[in-house]
């Protein structure tokens, strides 16, 4: 497993341990070209991204390959490399040189355009032949070296072969073969072959037999031998001049190495999203945990877990052997793959995960002999190193283990509320009733129990937020195969007034959870109440200074048209009089007083229509309300919204017919690209705008998908050009993802 080598590491290991992750994480690693460990450093949204966007290309795996650390050490101290390691590197600028070719698009094929292989290392990856031998063409000593070698192992097959085949040798051959003795070939000859042959005897058999190396052959050897030497003095030569070049070009070559990493990481979790049908959450800046339907890896046919673990403090109670130690794992297990940015089997639209500095698991009995320490002792070493951290996520597994449950109640109460404090989110697994009776009226705990079936006498691995759970210990005795009459002993012993008081323990947490729910209904009332009078302040002083300056407007007219009449009474010629007081009466024309235009009450929540888009209500202002439509937010004038659906029936009142004459309102807040050519779209696109902008909105939705990305890349390449477009950027999950771009008015 690739954690070795610092206490990170270690500890990484061992959460991966305690969490059931390790058989995940070696089915992982084993997808890399070469060790390394698991945490992708940098930016984790950008990495996020990288791998998103690679995720619907088709590419090759890349070659396995040794780490070259050692490799880039001698060289800055001028070293000289085996031929073996160059080509260790030649490897991975092949490639990068492949992964190029396939013209990949987005911000992945930005990044691979921007890796620029200088001519010197080209000519460097030209030495090798695709099994990493060196080309003829390097040096012509080559093949001559190489030609005398073929020519000096054939002249050792044809001596061999005429050996065999002679007269005088073959009464004393055992067998027509040729033996392979500690890389040397020899005849299996039997005693007295010295007569009519030369060599050297080299072994022999149980049988008496001698394994010989003919001396005709010994010399033949003792050639080879010289052609290889300085064959290998060849290599190192060009090992040696090769190793200078580069050294001339290590910055380079170490900026390759760190880079095929990284594509390394990336390959290898799209890989395991693809083998295993997984999908990426990519974790948010808070802390909630929001699972829906997440599977645990190590379960092989696993019942997916859904929790909303938005407060700091989850407490699991009920049922033995209910799943509760799992649903533990599941949160913390959920949260590490999140930090990694390792696939997972979950609803990724629905899934929400935070980002945590640590994942902490208090899971196993730290009872250790050789230490002297006691099983309890172990708990509080293990909590006390907590309380020097935060921003951590834990996980504690019965946390009662080891000492008296009153006692432990109180103190653990204490120490939760103090980790609370230091920014700690925990997760606890408990049969206390007291602790978390104590702790149900912390607004900051959430209880969840795992759910018994009764009738079936069987946990169903399912649980149920707010309420405290019930052990269920005698029926859980009796399902393993305890004797029902000891089982029934048990419960006489155990009485019936303890069994009443853990149902009215059970029965006062369900009333408190009720009586906090009903508490958040009615201050939700009153905010909407306060909201509401807001409003209607709002317009009442929006009423009143537009009164004022109709007001103002009135007088100004009738001033105008007194000043007028007064003109009129001068001219002495009678057509004179009337024009003028024409003009006075046009005046006062113009003062016209309209009935109120009556704006149809809304509340937040309400379904309307705005032009042709049809949203919800979010925010309200006096004259003002900004509407959610697809995911958009608009701020839109109440005069020209409509209400969507079926509204209440209102009395009949008598008709009024108004006509407006307007320009018909043809802008949408979408436009779905997918199919057309790179051109087409951008016309379309272009087209969009306008209409988008004629009409009066602050963002767009387009859709383009994902593919190769060339649809992707001429969107945004357009959008960059245009002179109305603010920003713009990929759209959140629900509304497509990489495959959509939210575009800025």
């Amino acid at each position: 497993m690739a954690f070795a080598g610092s206490e990170t590491s270690a500890a990484e290991a061992t959460i991966v341990t305690q969490l059931d992750l390790t058989g995940y994480v070696e089915r992982f690693t084993d997808l890399f070209a070469r060790p390394k460990p698991l945490y992708l450093e940098g930016d984790r949204g950008l990495h996020y991204r990288f791998i998103r966007a690679l995720e619907g290309v088709e590419f090759k795996a890349p070659p396995k390959v040794k780490n070259l650390d050692d490799l880039w050490m001698r060289l800055s101290k001028q070293g000289v490399p085996a031929l073996g390691e160059i080509f260790e590197a030649v490897k991975i600028v092949r490639y990068f040189r492949y992964l190029k070719r396939l013209r990949i698009e987005g911000d992945p094929g930005e990044w691979l355009e921007s890796i620029e292989i200088p001519e010197a290392v080209e000519e460097i990856e030209a030495m090798f032949d695709e099994k990493g031998s060196l080309l003829d063409h390097v040096d012509e000593r080559l093949a001559s070296l190489k030609g005398a070698l073929k020519q000096n192992r054939e002249a050792i097959r044809q001596t061999l072969s005429r050996m065999l085949g002679s007269a005088k040798l073959a009464p004393y051959l055992v067998d027509r073969q040729i033996h392979y003795l500690n890389d040397e070939e020899a005849l299996l000859v039997r005693g007295g072959f010295n007569h009519v042959m030369k060599g050297t005897v080299i072994g022999r058999t149980t049988a008496g037999f001698f394994y010989v190396l003919p001396e005709a052959i010994g010399k033949l050897k003792e050639k080879e031998a010289g052609i290889a030497s300085r064959l290998e003095e060849l290599h190192y030569e060009i090992a040696r001049k090769t190793g200078g070049v580069m050294a001339g070009w290590l910055r380079f070559f170490r900026y390759i190495d760190r880079a095929f990493d990284r594509f390394d990481h990336y390959q290898a979790r799209i890989a395991m999203a693809r083998m295993e049908s997984l999908v990426f959450v990519l974790p948010y800046s808070g802390d909630t945990i929001r699972l829906a339907d997440f599977a645990h890896p190590a379960l092989l046919h696993p019942k997916p877990v859904s929790i909303d673990f938005s407060r700091q403090v989850l407490m699991i109670t009920g049922v033995n052997a209910g799943g509760k130690t799992m649903l533990l794992k599941s949160i913390l297990a959920a949260a590490w793959l999140a930090k990694h940015l390792l696939p997972m089997r979950c609803n990724a639209h629905k899934t929400k995960i935070g980002s945590f500095r640590r994942i902490e698991a208090i899971i196993e009995d730290p009872q250790n002999v050789k230490n002297d320490i006691s099983t309890f002792a172990g708990r509080m070493r293990q909590f006390s190193r907590l309380f020097g951290h935060n921003g951590v996520l834990v996980g504690v597994d019965e946390i009662e283990l080891g000492t008296d449950s009153d006692e432990a109640a109180s103190l653990f109460k204490v120490m939760i509320e103090e980790l609370v404090k230091r920014k700690i989110k925990i997760v606890i697994t408990t049969h206390h009733k007291r602790l978390a009776a104590m702790m149900a009226g912390d607004e900051r705990v959430e209880l969840v129990a795992a759910v018994y079936d009764e009738k079936n006498q069987v946990p169903t691995y399912t649980f149920l937020q707010g309420i405290i759970g019930k052990s269920y210990a005698f029926e859980t005795a009796e399902r393993y195969g305890v004797p029902k009459n000891i089982v029934q002993r048990a419960r006489i012993e155990y009485g019936e007034d303890k069994e009443r008081l853990n149902e009215l323990i059970e029965r006062s947490s369900t009333l408190e959870k009720e009586l906090r729910e009903r508490r958040e209904r009615l201050e939700e009332q009153i905010e909407a109440a306060e909201r509401q009078q807001r409003r209607y302040k709002e317009l009442s002083d929006s009423m009143e200074s537009e009164l004022f300056a109709k007001k103002r407007e009135l007088e100004a007219i009738y001033r105008e048209a007194t000043k007028q009449a007064r003109e009129a009474l001068k001219q002495k010629d009678e057509k004179a009089i009337h024009r003028q007081l024409g003009r006075a009466h046009k005046t006062v024309q113009r003062a016209k007083i309209e009935a109120p235009k009556r704006i149809e009450r809304f509340e937040v929540g309400d379904r309307v229509k705005y032009r042709k888009n049809r949203g919800t209500i979010i925010a309200l202002k006096a004259k003002e309300a900004t509407i959610e439509v697809d995911g958009m937010k608009f701020r839109v004038p109440l005069s020209e919204l409509k209400r969507s659906g079926n509204p209440p029936k209102a009395p009949k009142k008598p008709k009024t017919s108004v006509t407006l004459e307007r320009r018909a309102a043809t802008a949408s807040v979408k436009l779905d690209l997918h199919g057309l050519r790179a051109e087409e779209a951008v016309e379309k696109l272009d087209k969009f705008l306008s209409d988008a902008l004629l009409a009066g909105f602050d963002e767009v939705l387009v859709y383009h998908g994902i593919g190769s990305g060339k649809l992707a890349y001429a969107v945004r390449s357009f959008l960059k050009e245009h002179p109305s477009v603010k920003a713009f950027h990929d759209a959140p999950p629900h509304m497509g993802g990489f495959g959509a771009t939210v575009v800025e008015l």
